[in-house]
């Protein structure tokens, strides 16, 4: 079974050089510390950087550079600066090839709900929405059940919706899957230790497998 970290450096196998990327808050923040080697990545924060690094020692931070999430961060020799109209820009013009997301829901059809829980003061869906509608491919990272042990791969969400049909592929602490349309979740990796048999009693949705299905391989980081 993985932990956040483990999620984050299973994603970031998914970085191919040259790419554009935009991490949510939460565990995708992490994937920005686990490039593989002899790639060479751009991420972008919709807060305004493109050339974001990894992320600072402790007693190195500078508080005036933060991602989207108010963390702070490291930038990349040529990163640049700019403000949320250009970054939405970029955004919006399919400038991104990858987006990381958090989410509290996935359906089977590959919908997420990721910005609010009914009942909870939230601030907004900050630019969730714009990134699922606009992105080329779309990663969520997340537990594969929630803090009472509720499956959050499911049949159909139950929360607000940020997109529709738009997940291509979710990496948890039990496993990867590929979202395939008006099918369901299909298996591709187990995480170490994990049984097939556990994911299918953690998975609310459809999950579907399709012979011997490999335990997950971790490449060398940067």
């Amino acid at each position: 079974m993985l932990d956040k970290i483990g999620i984050a450096k299973r994603i970031a196998q998914e970085l191919k050089d040259g790419f554009y990327v935009n991490l949510g808050i939460g565990i995708p923040t992490l994937v920005a510390n686990y490039v593989p080697k002899g790639i060479s990545i751009e991420f972008q924060s919709e807060n305004g950087i493109l050339g974001m690094g990894p992320f600072p020692f402790e007693g190195m931070e500078d508080p005036d550079l933060i991602n989207a999430g108010k963390q702070t961060i490291t930038a990349l020799d040529g990163a640049v600066y700019f403000d949320s109209a250009t970054s939405f820009a970029m955004i919006r013009g399919q400038h991104v090839q990858l987006t990381v997301l958090g989410a509290m829901e996935v359906s089977e059809n590959g919908d997420i709900a990721n910005w609010k829980i009914p009942g909870k003061m939230v601030k907004g869906m900050g630019g969730a929405m714009d990134l699922v509608a606009s992105a080329e491919n779309i990663i969520v990272a997340m537990m594969h059940t929630n803090k009472k042990g509720h499956s959050k791969l499911l049949k159909n969400c139950s929360l607000p919706l940020t997109g529709v049909a738009c997940v291509k592929k979710i990496v948890t602490n039990l496993a990867v899957m590929e979202v395939i349309p008006d099918e369901g979740f299909k298996l591709i990796e187990r995480a170490p230790g994990v049984t097939v048999q556990e994911i299918q009693a953690a998975t609310e949705g459809c999950l579907l497998i399709d012979g011997e299905v490999p335990e997950m391989q971790f490449a060398p980081r940067v």
